[in-house]
């Protein structure tokens, strides 16, 4: 049973089990109000499911790609509950999440039967600054993994890649998707990715060089 936490885009935590799938799951849509509502989200979960955090597995992190200032603000809260109940922390592309939902939705469907066949899908959510995140993915492979062809990238709204794929423009991530894929990777013995947040550019704020010289 795992616990997991995605900011990549708004907020969204779940409880989610291999035989049993997502047991609970909440979410906000506030892209600017992460870290007040996480704690909040975390404990509506748990309690839902009826879970004690030393009951859990592991903890799912979303790794992105996202925003600096609300990626962090998950991947912080994962790291530290998973440290705190001495679990393993789980790194999973927040995109892929957004892939696997898109994938075996009605509307991905129908446009399976367009004439030509079926065609991959291009996710993308906003990435700020008038930029998009996109990754591209070609299908699901034989135990319902994404299959990530290209990406994660960051472009301007008229420069993003692959043009003729199913594009999927998503404003929030499913925690109880992104903790299945987790679910279904280890029970495959797939490897997770890797344990670092996809910010794809530097934050706002940057370090001081030191003290400025003050002349008389």
């Amino acid at each position: 049973m795992l616990l997991a936490i995605d900011t990549s885009a708004g907020s969204s935590v779940a409880v989610v089990d291999r035989d049993a799938g997502v047991i609970a799951e909440f979410d906000s849509g506030d892209s600017m109000r992460h870290a007040e509502v996480i704690g909040d989200l975390i404990a509506r979960a748990l309690d839902a499911a009826s879970v004690r955090p030393l009951d859990l597995s592991g903890v799912v992190a979303g790794m992105g790609p996202g925003p600096f200032t609300g990626l962090r603000v998950g991947i912080a809260a994962a790291r530290t509950f998973a440290f705190g109940i001495g679990r393993p922390l789980i790194p999973v592309v927040s995109h892929d999440a957004v892939a696997a939902e898109a994938f075996v939705s009605e509307l991905y469907t129908a446009d399976e039967h367009r004439p030509g066949g079926p065609r991959g899908i291009l996710v993308v959510t906003d990435a700020r600054r008038r930029e998009l995140y996109w990754s591209a993915y070609s299908g699901l492979d034989e135990v319902g993994l994404p299959v990530r062809q290209d990406g994660p990238a960051l472009a301007k709204p008229d420069a993003v890649a692959h043009d003729d794929l199913f594009r999927v423009d998503a404003t929030s991530v499913s925690a109880g998707r992104l903790g299945m894929i987790a679910e279904v990777a280890f029970a495959a013995g797939r490897p997770f990715a890797a344990d670092e947040a996809l910010y794809l550019r530097s934050p706002d704020v940057t370090l001081s060089a030191g003290p400025k010289r003050v002349s008389a």
